[in-house]
């Protein structure tokens, strides 16, 4: 129970200065924002990094499927040529 009533204290005291003082509460709610614009920068990057295998496969299928449209346009265009 003694860490519960630290943390009760520590939070309290925060809740406080946040309350008491505007330019706290916009620090407050800044440190937020940044935090979860950091968190949203580290998922995307775990979704779009080439290293991630998972990513790789996906960029060669969809690099083959590219692959295999162009190579039917060119084959369509070299037989209007013959």
């Amino acid at each position: 129970m003694t860490a519960q009533y630290v943390l009760f204290l520590v939070f309290g005291v925060i809740l406080y200065v946040i309350v008491t003082d505007a330019n706290v509460a916009k620090a407050f709610d800044y440190v937020l924002k940044l935090v979860n614009t950091n968190i949203r920068k580290e998922v995307w990057w775990l979704k779009n990094n080439p290293a991630n295998p998972v990513v790789k496969y996906m960029m060669y299928r969809k690099n083959l499927k590219l692959a295999k449209e162009l190579r039917a346009k060119i084959n369509k265009h070299l037989e209007a040529k013959e």
